[in-house]
């Protein structure tokens, strides 16, 4: 099933010592909308048309790496790097505080920043995460499964191996990960895969996997990860996601000091396109609609 995009405004900036480009719309306080592996920012039009009509300025960055933003040493992936990326972002657009959304790993990049400025981030959705802390410590057998990929993206020749056959590999696994999606003939996947037709495109989005060994050896990016988050959080799952199972979202309250909304969806790991509508209504009901300047300037007579 072919999608289709309304076209958002386009830009591109320098944050955080990289190239980023972006796709915004609307006017008003700050949402940024941040994707994962594999995606583009585009992936994100139907969440920003709904958060410009809701009176956000909704920007979707493509994280670094993506093409066409700059491309980074894999080095330069670590969830530190992410997490001030999303400062840096915020500082750009002028903005004291943003709400952050993030799917996949968008979301890991949006509880990290939570955690290292709270000061500047107002409120979280996470997609297809659950808090990095529940993940990493309390996994399932089955998760554990799930998650054996993470093991293979970290060996040489992974790129090779998901870019044989005109990704195939790549397209197995999206295909397991959201059950039922039909995505083969998608105008998304054609750019998913002309995204990543260059190698080192591909090789700093695995970058990002990679620096996962990383917290277990650096006590300051363990605190980043796991540390309880403290702004008011929102985490929407998939009920059919075959890349982190729908138990997973259990068992966590504890660790949102601020409160979280759980939101269970009828779809797999890329809820955002799979249903789109259903997706940004969650979104925008957990942010409010921001009042017109002539609604407040009447209840204040």
């Amino acid at each position: 099933m072919p999608m289709s995009y309304d076209t958002p405004q386009q830009g591109s900036i320098q944050a955080n010592g990289l190239e980023f480009a972006f796709l915004q719309m609307g006017e008003g306080p700050l949402v940024l909308c941040l994707h994962g592996f594999p995606d583009r920012a585009e992936a994100f039009t139907p969440l920003l048309r709904a958060l410009a009509k809701a009176g956000y300025r909704a920007v979707a960055p493509y994280l670094r790496g993506y093409a066409p933003s700059g491309l980074p040493v894999a080095s330069d992936c670590l969830l530190s790097t992410l997490a001030l990326d999303v400062i840096a972002l915020i500082d750009h657009f002028g903005a004291e505080r943003a709400t952050v959304v993030g799917h996949d790993w968008g979301a890991v990049a949006a509880y990290a920043a939570a955690n290292l400025r709270s000061d500047r981030v107002e409120r979280i959705v996470t997609a297809a995460v659950p808090h990095p802390r529940r993940f990493l410590l309390r996994p399932t057998w089955a998760q554990l499964a799930r998650s054996s990929y993470m093991a293979a993206f970290q060996w040489p020749g992974a790129e090779r191996r998901l870019m044989a056959h005109d990704f195939a590999a790549l397209q197995r696994r999206i295909s397991r990960w959201s059950p039922g999606w039909q995505f083969d003939d998608s105008d998304w996947w054609v750019s998913i895969k002309s995204a990543f037709a260059e190698p080192r495109r591909l090789n700093a989005a695995l970058g990002y996997y990679r620096g996962l060994r990383r917290l277990f050896v650096d006590a300051d990016l363990w605190r980043l990860a796991t540390a309880p988050i403290t702004v008011p959080a929102c985490v929407i799952y998939g009920a059919r996601d075959g890349c982190i199972g729908a138990e997973m979202f259990g068992k966590q309250a504890h660790m949102f000091n601020a409160g979280v909304e759980l939101h269970r969806l009828e779809a797999g790991h890329f809820m955002h396109l799979e249903q789109p509508e259903v997706f940004a209504r969650i979104v925008t009901n957990f942010l409010g609609v921001v009042p017109k300047v002539s609604d407040v300037a009447e209840e204040s007579r």
